[in-house]
């Protein structure tokens, strides 16, 4: 199925009636041209991908039977696709969906777009849960689709979490995949600024905050740039705002021994790490992604 763009403003209705039938191969062919010259690297990938997205079956019909032929609507919900890819917006938010953590997350033009690098936090956290059978509390500051936090709950069966956001459109979304993913019993979100208003003491306290300066949006692929909703992507003029409001009050809700993790961008882990000291926590490592950059910042909670 494919995600309706409000920026494409276009209904998937059925084209005219064609001339000639279209294969499920020859659409491919055309498809991956117009994505090779819009500049896509796996244009084949992409287009196959947004295929098996329409065809009942999916990427198994489309393997099996490559010479099927499409229906009129099939064709024209296909072209409408790749004309969206063809402009830069990611195959995921076309579909509506993105996988992480090995789970289906749906996304929107409110969220950001879940990524691999983040799992490195995730990977991180668990690591230092020794016993997963401990009834945990989570506090992921600034949810978003609510992937990190749900993708530990789906880890920790005994656990149970807060997801918070400013936004409203992003915290329904968040809803939604915590009902999709059958973890809605364990899992709460709600609206605040950071850690403003929060109260409690959490074992874990993650987030995966902009980190983005403002002098290297330029620089952003236009697939982040485009259509990453602005807000959860930069981070003033050194990239590193929203971590100095965020760890002094994350230290605050910390639980005696309870540990903050924290995704940075790439060369921030020194200042980060430092901010960490300074709050007052203890022990900070750090943890590289499979590029090898140090993308994640973790510190805990001595007690007292």
């Amino acid at each position: 199925m494919i995600a309706r763009s409000e920026e494409a403003g276009e209904p998937l209705t059925a084209s005219p009636k064609l001339s000639k039938p279209v294969t499920a191969s020859s659409a491919l062919q055309t498809a991956t041209a117009r994505l090779t010259a819009a500049g896509i690297e796996r244009a084949r990938r992409d287009a196959r991908l947004l295929l098996s997205t329409i065809l009942p079956g999916g990427a198994a019909a489309l393997l099996r039977e490559p010479e099927q032929i499409l229906s009129r609507s099939e064709l024209n919900q296909f072209q409408i696709a790749i004309g969206r890819r063809a402009k830069r917006e990611p195959v995921s938010r076309v579909v509506g969906v993105r996988e992480f953590w090995s789970l289906p997350f749906k996304i929107s033009p409110d969220t950001l777009d879940p990524r691999p690098d983040s799992e490195t936090l995730i990977e991180g956290i668990l690591e230092w849960v020794q016993d997963r059978s401990r009834p945990l509390r989570i506090l992921d500051l600034g949810t978003g689709t609510g992937c990190l936090l749900l993708a530990l709950l789906s880890e920790l069966p005994a656990a149970r979490g807060l997801g918070v956001d400013i936004s409203d459109e992003a915290l329904a979304v968040a809803r939604d995949n915590a009902g999709n993913l059958e973890l809605a019993g364990r899992a709460d979100f709600a609206r605040h600024d950071w850690t403003m208003g929060l109260t409690g003491a959490w074992d874990i306290v993650l987030s995966n905050p902009p980190y983005i300066a403002e002098d290297e949006v330029a620089l952003l692929e236009p697939e982040v740039s485009d259509y990453d909703p602005p807000g959860a992507l930069i981070a003033g003029v050194d990239g590193l705002r929203d971590y100095r409001i965020l760890i002094p009050g994350a230290t605050d809700l910390l639980n005696a021994s309870g540990l903050l993790a924290l995704e940075v961008g790439r060369g921030q882990a020194d200042s980060v790490e430092e901010m960490l000291l300074a709050a007052g926590l203890h022990s900070p490592w750090r943890k590289r992604d499979l590029s090898g950059v140090e993308r994640c910042c973790f510190a805990v909670k001595v007690k007292k």
